[in-house]
């Protein structure tokens, strides 16, 4: 039987989303609703993508009876509030990272699918990529020996965009690019509470962080260095560095479809899209969907590869 979904916003994310789904078996996965704050956006999105039922309210969404999950797929401002909606009308819920505002707001979520006994998941696609996962079992077998640091860096343009620049949209480097780079680190040390934490980095005028650079030390002297920008284009590439070799995921190394282990090269090659993509590699959300559709199969209320304990420590981090 498929996977019955909703998509919570008509935006872009939630568009690629929509796509990358057509990429998967239809018998698995099937979107049935829509909805957005205007009932013209959601009709829209609705007929561009063959949905069938379009709605005007987030409220009336998670009172349709033939869905089995949410997408989350709204500004990250208001995730708290949607995501409490969804939650305590019982209903299952993927959310687009990042999570939430703060380590506060994140509690607030995790609290209420524990009380409603239902599934959420954070949208940190890049777990669920092939790459990644074949990063965790390479680690798992000693490949590289022990790692003694990690580097990730994330770099994009995008001081013309509101949404990246303003404090009421949720804006800043750390919450929408940094998170990809600190969530590598806590994978490669599988979710191991950081000993220390050091950050610096630049404001801009608006409030909200243009760069940073954090570092992190871990048990036994292991180090992961994690650099992220909006102000200007950085290798967006990540390495592990062990004591018998070296991991590299090149660049877009949140959404990646090489990898080189010891100076060999793999490819991880993505299925074409039906239709245009906002988004770098956005197929790729396909990899979360089939997740999610997996832990549900199975009756858990816990995500396999991103665990709670990765969601506190980063939320902590980030705040």
């Amino acid at each position: 039987m498929a996977t019955r979904w909703g998509i919570c916003g008509a935006g872009k994310i939630s568009n690629d989303f929509t796509v990358a789904m057509k990429t998967l078996p239809p018998g698995n996965h099937k979107i049935v609703a829509v909805a957005a704050r205007i009932l013209q956006h959601a009709e829209e999105f609705a007929r561009k993508h063959d949905i069938p039922k379009a709605y005007g309210s987030y409220a009336e969404l998670a009172q349709d009876p033939d869905i089995d999950i949410i997408y989350l797929g709204i500004l990250h401002t208001q995730h708290l509030r949607a995501g409490l909606l969804f939650l305590n009308a019982k209903r299952n819920v993927l959310c687009e990272k990042p999570f939430a505002m703060n380590s506060g707001e994140v509690k607030q979520l995790i609290n209420a699918a524990r009380e409603n006994n239902v599934f959420l998941m954070e949208g940190i696609w890049s777990r669920c990529f092939p790459v990644h996962v074949e990063v965790c079992r390479l680690l798992s077998e000693n490949t590289v020996g022990e790692v003694k640091m990690v580097k990730a860096y994330f770099g994009s343009p995008q001081l013309h965009i509101p949404r990246s620049v303003e404090r009421e949209l949720g804006g800043g480097a750390l919450l929408d690019i940094g998170v990809y780079c600190l969530q590598f680190a806590l994978m490669v040390y599988r979710g191991e509470r950081p000993q220390s934490v050091h950050a610096t980095g630049v404001l801009l005028e608006t409030g909200v962080d243009e760069s940073m650079v954090v570092v992190l030390k871990f048990s036994r002297n292991r180090m992961a260095i994690c650099g992220f920008s909006i102000a200007v284009a950085m290798p967006n590439d990540a390495t592990i560095c062990g004591t018998k070799g070296t991991i590299r995921v090149p660049s877009p190394m949140w959404c990646p479809t090489h990898l080189v282990v010891n100076g060999q090269e793999s490819q991880y090659p993505l299925p074409e899209p039906s239709m245009p993509l906002h988004f770098t590699n956005s197929t790729g959300l396909r990899y979360e969907a089939e997740e999610a559709r997996q832990c549900l199969l199975k009756g858990t209320v816990a995500l396999r590869d991103i665990s709670r304990v990765d969601l506190r420590i980063s939320t902590r981090i980030l705040k």
